[in-house]
């Protein structure tokens, strides 16, 4: 590599380290460093075909993919990144009819593309694109007289439709909270929100009608003496035992009790194995990036990048919102992944792109920052 590219390359890092929020990409930093850490904690209870650190090795590499496709991403302009988005969105939803035809079923569900040892989940790449796509209809709809709120609603629909028939009723109440944050920040009026309020209290009581699983979840959560709620109550009684410094690397219990300790309880390893402390200051380096990026968000000038941000953070602060409440009994069970943390290929990437994307928004640009 000659010196004159080795300056560029420099250059490029240079100037993107000062233009995103620092504060934020050390969190998130800090963040995939925790995931690696209970990564391996969680490993040993997860191992397969005789290698107690199969899934460490696998997180590793999804995490380092993860952090390139964020950076990657983030060097993108506004509009390259905004066009990567809807990309993203047109080819998932393409996946995911392909799924309903041929895809790989697994834990109730049809989600999942199989290719050679791998499983790819295009619903978690749908989430950022759906977000962005919503943001520059909804902005190009106040500019002009473009029929940007009915297509919005329209892609939304054919998504939702999509994700209830794998099914997935927690991505979709993720994807309608999301819908709907975009389309108030963007300003709706009085009347759409009353009808979004009553549609959602609709949608929740026919999915808790015709939906057994859904209906499932919500008894064990209501009702936790008379169902089965083991992994829920395994997760808050590893969290009783953690106490405030925790029981030590390697000491926790709950790994061992139930499957998904690596992904969705992965927060319950945290708090039983380094206690109170750790799950703390997991929940403020969330709370960091999320303030930090909403801020940003609504510093920016430019109505599209505005939406698509302040969305983004959305996404990303709900599926942390999720993870953690299912730990702590507040919200019924869902298999939410934690971001940055938790292990789990699809759901890393995804985040990452999220994250890129996010970043390519808010870094600072002359005249796009007020």
């Amino acid at each position: 590599m000659s010196l004159s590219a080795t300056f560029r390359q420099r250059s490029v890092i240079r100037d993107w380290f000062w233009s995103v929020d620092r504060i934020s990409v050390t969190a998130i930093g800090l963040l995939i460093f925790i995931g690696l850490l209970l990564s391996m904690a969680a490993s040993p209870g997860a191992s397969v075909a005789s290698d107690p650190f199969f899934y460490l090795k696998r997180h590793v590499v999804f995490a380092g993919a993860a952090m390139f496709s964020l950076f990657a991403v983030s060097l993108f302009s506004p509009q390259n990144a905004r066009r990567l988005a809807m990309l993203a969105l047109v080819c998932s939803l393409l996946l995911m009819i392909y799924i309903l035809l041929f895809g790989h079923t697994a834990g109730g569900g049809q989600r999942w593309i199989r290719i050679s040892s791998f499983t790819l989940q295009p619903s978690e790449f749908v989430k950022p694109g759906l977000v962005v796509t919503f943001a520059w209809l909804f902005a190009k709809s106040k500019k002009s007289n473009f029929p940007g709120t009915l297509l919005a609603i329209g892609v939304y629909g054919i998504t939702a439709v999509l994700l209830l028939l794998q099914p997935d009723f927690g991505q979709t109440v993720l994807i309608t909270i999301c819908f709907a944050a975009v389309f108030f920040m963007s300003g709706m009026s009085w009347v759409w929100i009353v009808s979004f309020g009553v549609a959602g209290i609709v949608g929740m009581f026919s999915a808790y009608s015709f939906m057994p699983h859904v209906a499932s979840r919500v008894d064990r959560f209501l009702n936790p003496e008379g169902s089965d709620t083991y992994q829920v109550d395994m997760a808050m009684a590893a969290i009783q035992r953690g106490g405030f410094f925790g029981r030590g690397p390697g000491e926790g219990r709950i790994k061992n009790s139930i499957p998904d300790a690596h992904t969705d309880f992965i927060f319950s390893v945290a708090a039983e194995e380094y206690g109170m402390l750790l799950s703390v200051t997991i929940i403020g380096l969330y709370a960091v990036i999320i303030a930090r990026s909403m801020m940003r968000a609504l510093r920016l000038t430019d109505i599209t990048s505005q939406l698509a941000a302040a969305g983004l953070t959305t996404l990303f602060g709900l599926q942390a919102f999720i993870n953690i409440g299912v730990n702590l009994q507040v919200i019924p069970a869902k298999g939410m992944t934690l971001p940055f943390i938790s292990y789990g290929g699809s759901s890393m990437l995804a985040t990452g792109l999220t994250v890129g994307l996010l970043l390519a928004f808010t870094r600072s640009r002359p005249g796009l920052i007020e």
